[in-house]
């Protein structure tokens, strides 16, 4: 009932919970409270339109009111929405109740000091506020005793829900619960000041929690870790995780070994899954490629999708309705199953009017044996390759409409992608080699010039291919450091079971050792013949006689003597060329001297 001193709305039930076999067996009787300090947010409403507010008889369920410029003022209710007059909100309007909210922070949200109310303002262009969403904030004493138990493991526990269904009302709940009853050190990360309201003392519906306020939405990881290094915390509340930095921020807290509760943008675990910036707090997604009896073994494709690490919360809980929620106790089990193909089993929680909690398992599709109804969940997977196709003997080929699997989600439109991977048809050309191999060999070049891999396969007549697809690529050559520093390159090559061969500068004897090396020409203990045209840049006379005078020095001074060699000085694009033929050889070489007598140094191995 209203009261009218406080106009404050308190309901109080007495109920008890039947025994269930999920839960202990007798479960203690609770009082749910709600206390919502209503009359404080009709104060920062125009007189006109807190008249037509208070007169609505449904008015101790009020969501929000809405006042938008040049609109009717709108009042919102769970089930229906009224207008509130015929007259529409003026400038004057939004700045009486603007003047008296504390300050929009940088989410354009504002708060009523010690109260739990949030009003969230709409901007133009020009940053004037536009829009008013002024939301009841509630403290529901009572509201999580249908997930008490979880609460009690010390486990992290994920809420995941649409807006409006009671994430934070049910988060500030956790938090007065594990700080008055379970006594321990609970600190709350405020970023809106709408878990523990506007103001530099926090509302009483948190109970002994204490709360560390956000100057700015984007410092909000940081304050994550500012809690746990600066005051010891067993317990940190986190309202709307939302990016990267903080699902990081998020895991590194776990890892040292502090109970996290938080909630997360997303209906179902499987919003966060197919969420690339979220996926880590349920462990994460990556392609693995299983080998050809693993493969066979699993009836699959050989690239599939399986989960990266342990969940950062261990226990989900999905708020599908105020009064119903699906509880999830073990994250891992849940993702790993949805990866796969199969449907987990659910675990339901309702309250009804009395307050009574009852627990339903809801299984996935039975299957009727002799007509009856046998336990085995049957779980609809999409079809796989057998037979010819899984040995790798056929070409593949598209699977039957018929055979498709029926329900067709996003989500399990990813999964048939995971299994059916498009093999485009190759064009390829090939023809044995000298001992039986395919050739010639498609090689895709990372970071290294096409013009010098062709210069060296047109002089020595190798049989490669530079191709610029890399689904027809047989081996991908790159330079080292493009390997070390793009990770995407190593994960698509690995997802394509394409090899890659490194080399260290984009150099003609670099690029020759490689390739001679793919082809398996490359004997460390067999000389090799050196073509100077390899190294020469136009083939002119001069290039020549001075690759033919460095050789000579190599192969008949400095390879059998172990002596150094200088030669005669020569212009730094002729000096280029040496060096390169001389790395070619597995020596070293220097520059010495000044212009235009500068020369090399060939030093022995």
């Amino acid at each position: 009932m209203l009261d009218p001193k406080t106009n404050n709305f308190s309901q109080q039930t007495n109920s008890s919970v039947a025994p269930l076999s999920l839960m202990p067996e007798t479960f203690p009787s609770h009082r749910m409270q709600i206390t919502d300090d209503l009359n404080k947010l009709l104060e920062i409403l125009p007189e006109k339109i807190r008249a037509k507010v208070e007169q609505h008889p449904k008015l101790e369920s009020l969501v929000e009111v809405v006042m938008d410029l040049g609109r009717l003022p709108e009042a919102r209710f769970p089930n229906e929405a009224v207008y509130l007059g015929d007259v529409p909100v003026s400038k004057e309007d939004l700045q009486y109740s603007i003047d008296r909210v504390g300050t929009f922070s940088g989410d354009n949200r504002a708060g009523i000091e010690r109260t739990l109310h949030r009003i969230s303002a709409i901007r133009n262009r020009t940053g004037e506020i536009v829009g008013l969403t002024c939301r009841v904030g509630r403290a529901i004493l009572g509201t999580i005793e249908a997930i008490r138990d979880l609460v009690e493991t010390g486990k992290s526990i994920l809420l995941l829900g649409r807006p409006g269904v009671g994430k934070t009302t049910a988060l500030r709940e956790i938090a007065r619960v594990l700080a008055d009853e379970f006594h321990k050190r609970v600190v709350i990360i405020d970023t809106s000041n709408e878990i523990a309201g506007d103001g530099d003392i926090p509302h009483p519906a948190i109970g002994r929690a204490r709360r560390m306020q956000v100057a700015r939405p984007e410092l909000q990881h940081q304050v994550m870790i500012e809690a746990v290094e600066n005051h010891m915390p067993e317990v940190i509340v986190i309202d709307e995780i939302g990016t990267e930095l903080e699902a990081m921020a998020a895991r590194t807290i776990a890892e040292r070994g502090v109970q996290l509760v938080g909630t997360a943008h997303g209906n179902r675990i499987e919003n966060l899954i197919k969420n690339p910036t979220l996926s880590d707090l349920v462990g994460g997604i990556q392609a693995v490629t299983l080998g050809d009896e693993e493969a066979r073994r699993r009836g699959s494709q050989k690239t599939v999708l399986e989960r990266k690490a342990p969940p950062t919360f261990e226990i989900a809980i999905e708020m599908l309705e105020r009064q119903r929620w699906v509880v999830h106790e073990d994250v891992a089990n849940t993702v790993d199953d949805l990866l796969r193909g199969r449907e987990p089993t659910l675990q339901v929680r309702t309250i009804d009017e009395n307050g009574k909690v009852t627990i339903t398992e809801e299984h996935p599709q039975l299957q009727t044996v002799g007509g009856l109804v046998s336990s085995a969940p049957t779980v609809v997977a999409p079809p796989r390759p057998s037979g010819w196709r899984a040995s790798g003997r056929m070409t593949p080929v598209s699977p039957l409409e018929g055979e498709r699997y029926s329900a067709k989600t996003d989500f399990e439109q990813m999964l048939d992608r995971s299994w059916y991977q498009p093999e485009k048809s190759s064009e390829k050309i090939r023809t044995p080699g000298p001992n039986g191999e395919d050739w010639p060999v498609y090689v895709y070049p990372y970071g290294v010039g096409r013009s010098q891999i062709e210069q060296v396969v047109e002089i020595l007549n190798l049989p490669i291919v530079i191709t610029k697809d890399m689904d027809n690529a047989d081996v991908v050559l790159a330079l080292r450091s493009h390997v070390k520093n793009h990770s995407k390159l190593r994960q698509i090559a690995r997802a394509r079971q394409i090899p890659i061969h490194g080399i260290k500068s984009n150099t003609i004897p670099q690029i020759t050792r490689a390739l001679r090396r793919i082809l398996g020409m490359d004997d460390p203990n067999i000389p090799e013949t050196t073509d100077l045209h390899l190294f020469a840049s136009n083939g002119s006379d001069d290039e020549i006689e001075a690759l033919e005078e460095a050789r000579l020095a190599v192969e008949q001074i400095v390879i059998p003597t172990g002596q150094p060699v200088e030669l005669l000085p020569r212009s730094p694009r002729i000096r280029k060329m040496q060096h390169e033929l001389v790395e070619h050889y597995r020596l070293h070489s220097d520059s010495f001297g000044e212009e235009p007598n500068r020369r090399l140094r060939i030093y022995p191995a």
